[in-house]
């Protein structure tokens, strides 16, 4: 990823060039500002300058404290411990700053980077001819969200979906169905749900033929030979399969209230006529070479239980190509054709050793370099309430559709409940519970680490309490609410207000949201906006809990001005559940 930009115009951003210009060898000096306990902020930058200048950090940041101008941001300021800086911001540099931010109703003031780039984000990536599962939730949902996310910083993203369409199962399922035509029912003859429902069934039956019968393997894999060789008759059979496929995805991820692009979705397929070269190039530069009929890169850290290096197959010694070669041949592709600067895989942790061998084989190659980089977002396991991975009670691989239709009946349930105090119709419990639903379920993946497995529980998904997304969602609808509800006031800014400490806190975070969503996106971590969003919603209660907004009615500019404090965490909290691709709800 390119370099993050400077948040220009709030109060941190403000308070930074304060304390710089006040510094020793201001150009290069940074005061290393951060949100305190004892302090709105904590500046912990002087000890490094004492050290450097071999000084006494406590002499010099009295010295710094001397020279400070505090203008309208700062109120006060001292040294703490052997250096630091305890700074209090004044109340009116809170809400002037608020207040030019709130002008930028799409952006909420927060400006992109200066110098974006192009980041190719590689995730849901389902089979061809296989029903999804509770296992494709995670690259989806976290792909999604990364894409928001980094969209917002001012990047450009190109999404691929490298769907499983290619290899030695389509060989398998397509000898199976020159063997038994009557399997499969034509596609006109049956829904895109009962299409795949078919194929999957017909898939397993070829898989345990293959399994049990090696003459069958045999044909199976000529078969394969046939497929990558351009036969039409295999072909046409191919391409029946990858259409009623593609109807399924886009209805599962449109339940999953997702964007899917026809032209992103580029399987392995798409790379086939690519991976002859691909092994060429690695092969003439020495990159891979050749051991036992197959071509192959080895990596000295990398050592099986006999101690023996573990090879990358590029391709087999029968003339074959595995993943390794479409995976190379696709970062060829990004790189040359698409010019990316960043490559983001959303995949499996359980492929990461995978990914290290092709990335670092692409930098030997020249492919990926310090200007052009690779980086596999590894998430974990969904499981279930035993802590181990999410089956049905007959022990098979829950089906993502199944998942989902729970998710929105619970919480159209959980909606239903208050629909007569919020005023709701039947379409708008239909359509809230949906988005509730679906929140949920994204919520509870993308408020954990993508690195860490987490518990499915629908429970705790839909609560009202706790951090989840209905929480948030209701916090949304609660201030839309209040919004509605002053007739005879509008949200206004007032500088000159002393703001009371649940206003002040409310405040200094909303203050926070650009920094939050650039550094959780230069991290990847969409964890961290999740958990933000969480802390504003918190601190919006204990604001109105503590601050009377319409009753007790205070004076007609306190309201203004708590309405407009209401209206910035709204609006925040839109923005920053729609970059992880979650509704809010007006009313609920």
């Amino acid at each position: 990823m390119t370099s993050v930009t400077s948040l220009s115009d709030s109060v941190q951003q403000r308070l930074a060039a304060a304390l710089t210009a006040a510094l020793p060898d201001a150009d290069s000096a940074d005061p290393l500002l951060r949100r305190s306990d004892r302090a709105d902020f904590q500046a912990n930058g002087i000890l490094a300058l004492a050290k450097k200048a071999k000084a006494n950090p406590r002499e010099l940041a009295t010295q710094v404290v001397g020279r400070v101008e505090s203008g309208d941001v700062i109120k006060e300021i001292e040294v703490s411990g052997p250096g630091f800086l305890n700074i209090t911001i004044t109340d009116g540099a809170i809400t002037e700053t608020l207040a030019a931010r709130y002008a930028d109703a799409d952006r909420l003031g927060v400006p992109p980077k200066e110098t974006p780039g192009i980041t190719v984000v590689d995730y849901a990536q389902p089979n061809v001819a296989k029903e999804m599962h509770v296992g494709h939730l995670r690259s989806a949902v976290i792909g999604d969200a990364l894409r928001g996310m980094l969209d917002f910083t001012g990047e450009r993203t190109i999404g691929r979906h490298h769907i499983g369409d290619w290899g030695t199962q389509f060989g398998m399922l397509i000898q199976y169905l020159f063997e038994h035509p009557g399997e499969l029912a034509p596609p006109d003859a049956v829904d895109g749900e009962q299409a795949m429902s078919n194929l999957n069934r017909v898939y397993k039956a070829s898989r345990a033929v293959f399994d049990s019968d090696e003459e069958f393997k045999e044909r199976a894999r000529k078969r394969v030979v046939a497929l990558q060789s351009g036969d039409k008759e295999t072909l046409d059979l191919w391409q029946q399969f990858v259409d009623e496929s593609k109807v399924y995805f886009y209805s599962v991820f449109e339940k999953l209230d997702m964007e899917i692009r026809d032209e992103e979705i580029v399987g392995e397929s798409a790379y086939n006529d690519m991976m002859p070269e691909t092994a060429r190039l690695l092969e003439e530069s020495g990159v891979a070479v050749r051991s036992e009929g197959a071509l192959v890169v080895f990596f000295d850290e990398i050592r099986g239980k006999d101690d023996q290096p573990v090879p990358l197959i590029v391709q087999k010694a029968d003339g074959g190509f595995g993943y390794a070669a479409s995976d190379l041949s696709a970062i060829r592709n990004r790189v040359t054709d698409l010019n990316a600067t960043s490559l983001l895989y959303v995949v499996d942790v359980r492929q990461s050793l995978h990914f290290k061998m092709v990335f670092e084989t692409a930098r030997r190659a020249g492919w990926l370099s310090d200007e052009v980089t690779a980086h596999n977002m590894g998430y974990g396991t969904v499981l279930g309430a035993d802590g181990k991975p999410f089956k049905t009670r007959e022990g098979e691989t829950v089906k993502l559709e199944d998942l989902l239709d729970e998710a929105v009946e619970r919480a159209t349930a959980v909606v239903r409940e208050k629909a007569e105090k919020a005023g709701l119709t039947e379409e708008e419990i239909a359509e809230n519970g949906r988005y509730v639903g679906i929140g949920a379920v994204k919520y509870a993946d993308l408020s954990t680490s993508p690195s860490r497995d987490y518990k499915f529980d629908l429970d705790q998904m839909v609560s009202l309490n706790g951090d989840t997304s209905v929480y948030l969602q209701y916090a949304y609808a609660r201030i839309r609410s209040i919004l509605r509800k002053a007739e005879d006031a509008a949200p206004t800014p007032h500088p000159e207000l002393e703001l009371a400490p649940a206003e002040r806190a409310l405040g200094l975070h909303l203050d926070a949201f650009g920094t939050a969503v650039f550094e959780a996106t230069a991290e990847y971590a969409p964890h961290k906006v999740a958990a933000y969003l969480y802390q504003l919603a918190s601190l919006f209660t204990t604001f109105y809990d503590q601050c009377p907004v319409i009753r007790p009615r205070p004076a007609q500019d306190v309201v203004e001005n708590r309405l407009f404090l209401c209206d910035m965490t709204a609006r925040t909290l839109h923005k920053g559940m729609s970059l992880l691709s979650i509704r809010t709800p007006e009313r609920l």
